[in-house]
């Protein structure tokens, strides 16, 4: 795949001013050992900014560990590792995601979900750069570096007792927060870009569909945007992606947001959510000519996505034009 001067060297995509600056900042901090703590909604890219953090200055292994998967009796044993002998089943001595990440990079993921017990562990470890395996009275020296990442508040859950605020001081000391992908939708085309890009078949947005998705909030924020795409490739074999392929979510804010300026536009364009007089009322059928007309104006005259936007039947919609007698000079 080719690359760009916007996802180089650190493979974070984007051209947008805030994402230009992590970008810099991630080729700055790369080069050290020091702690970095990456905050932001899920699916802004945590993992993806970690792994740029690492690749700005490989070294050693780069290591993920799922903090919320370490439960139950066997997770200190996953991050530290065992003896032989060390509990029931232990037949042979293992290494924890520690020690495999010796020399490199150990990404602790949603650093929040982690237990409370396994906290006290890892601040050993930055304090001290050593660590003891279950089962061991030997302790052995941790050179590794701790990248971790969050979607919550830790100074929340500091403050509500769930999460140390030793460990939080020791891992706040470089932060970057990752913005949600409504707060840099000059990126969106960038990212739809690079994930069509990457299909082995060669696919393209109507116009209409990356307006859509321009217009969009995208509450999964990167994720959601590349399920998106994931979901119309795989009902469409192209190569035109139209908006009709949308997700139900992406097509409904769309078609809200479109009725309420159709409302607008029979309202004589006011829009201060103020209950108009009674001789300002128009009628159901007359909000209905215009609904219809504002939709093929918006598709150009396309009627089949005209009648996807105001959920009805392509049949329904050519009855209603006929009984309405809506011509063509009335979309124009």
């Amino acid at each position: 795949m080719k690359s760009s001067a916007e996802d180089l060297p650190t493979g974070f995509v984007g051209r947008s001013t805030r994402i230009v600056q992590i970008r810099e900042q991630i080729e700055r901090v790369g080069f050290g050992r020091t702690p970095v703590l990456f905050q932001g909604e899920s699916g802004t890219g945590k993992e993806v900014a970690a792994r740029s953090l690492y690749n700005a200055a490989p070294r050693g292994q780069f290591v993920p560990i799922d903090c919320g998967s370490l439960v139950g009796p066997l997770m200190e044993s996953e991050l530290f590792g065992h003896t032989r002998n060390a509990f029931t089943g232990a037949g042979e001595a293992k290494k924890g995601l520690i020690e495999l990440a010796s020399g490199g990079t150990a990404f602790f993921d949603e650093i929040g979900d982690l237990p409370i017990e396994l906290q006290v562990k890892l601040l050993r470890v930055l304090q001290e750069k050593e660590f003891r395996p279950v089962g061991s009275l030997q302790r052995i020296r941790a050179d590794v570096r701790i990248v971790a990442a969050t979607h919550r508040n830790l100074e929340r859950e500091v403050a509500a007792g769930r999460f140390r605020e030793d460990l939080f001081h020791r891992l706040n000391v470089i932060r970057i927060t990752l913005p949600p992908l409504r707060e840099r939708k000059e990126d969106i085309p960038l990212l739809i870009e690079r994930f069509l890009a990457a299909a082995e078949t060669r696919y393209i947005l109507t116009n209409e569909a990356l307006e859509a998705m321009m217009a969009y909030d995208w509450p999964g924020n990167i994720r959601e945007l590349k399920n998106c795409l994931d979901r119309m490739m795989a009902l469409n074999s192209g190569p035109l992606l139209h908006f009709v392929d949308l997700p139900t979510s992406v097509v409904y804010h769309n078609r809200t947001s479109k009725n309420t300026e159709v409302a607008a536009f029979a309202g004589g364009g006011q829009r201060s959510g103020k209950p108009q007089q009674a001789g300002e009322i128009v009628p159901l059928q007359e909000l209905e000519r215009l609904a219809i007309a504002q939709a093929l104006r918006y598709t150009n005259g396309d009627r089949t996505v005209a009648a996807q936007l105001l959920g009805i039947g392509r049949t329904t919609l050519y009855r209603k034009l006929k009984d309405y007698r809506i011509s063509e000079q009335d979309c124009a």
